[in-house]
């Protein structure tokens, strides 16, 4: 298997879009040879723990309404390309995602990575929930086969919170300054939301290497 990280946070709607897109390509080759990973890239690492308005977090990002307005037209047109329904308009608050990548975290323990992640997403871009909220991290938890007890005690301490902010700041010192990135067999940066096509080559150029190789 090669290893497939992919540096990601779950209020990012560009990894929204590059995970459906890598969802396509995978779909169609269900023997492909990835071992999955998702590692954490906080995008906003200085965010009150309570989060933000979302309008005044956009606007102040993006210089005004008009530019918020701007910045997600794109977002929209490729969310409909990737076949994914977002309603950014249930969006109230900008979260604080430590937490968020606290549950990525230990759900890789349980082996269910990658349909919390999937949770995660759908939770905050289609039904608009606030994902440092722990009872909606203990909900997602609980339907991705994880035991939401445990979860719950854990989001109550500091458990593995260091470890995140540590590795969010190791991404920052690899050259990783957005997401999604992909880093395929730990050398090979794949930067953005990719089309599914890309994926499909790099998944026969691999499987053509593995062949010469044997």
């Amino acid at each position: 298997m090669i290893q497939l990280d992919i540096f990601s946070d779950p209020i990012c709607p560009w990894c929204y879009i590059g995970k459906a897109n890598l969802d396509k390509a995978l779909a169609e080759h269900h023997d492909h040879p990835f071992n999955i990973r998702w590692l954490p890239f906080m995008l906003n690492p200085a965010m009150p723990a309570e989060g933000m308005d979302r309008r005044a977090y956009l606007e102040g990002k993006f210089g005004g309404q008009d530019g918020a307005v701007q910045a997600y037209l794109p977002v929209h047109e490729q969310a409909e390309q990737a076949g994914l329904t977002i309603h950014l308009d249930k969006i109230t608050r900008t979260p604080n995602t430590v937490d968020a990548h606290r549950l990525i975290h230990w759900s890789a323990i349980e082996g269910t990575q990658t349909a919390v992640v999937s949770s995660l997403f759908q939770a905050y871009f289609t039904d608009g929930r606030d994902i440092s909220d722990h009872e909606v991290l203990a909900d997602i938890a609980d339907a991705c086969a994880m035991d939401a007890s445990v979860v719950l005690r854990l989001l109550k301490t500091d458990e593995d919170k260091r470890e995140i902010v540590e590795r969010d700041a190791a991404a920052r010192g690899m050259g990783i300054n957005s997401v999604p990135t992909f880093i395929v067999a730990g050398k090979h940066a794949v930067p953005g939301a990719q089309p599914p096509e890309l994926w499909k080559q790099v998944i026969a150029e691999l499987r053509q290497g593995a062949e010469q190789d044997v």
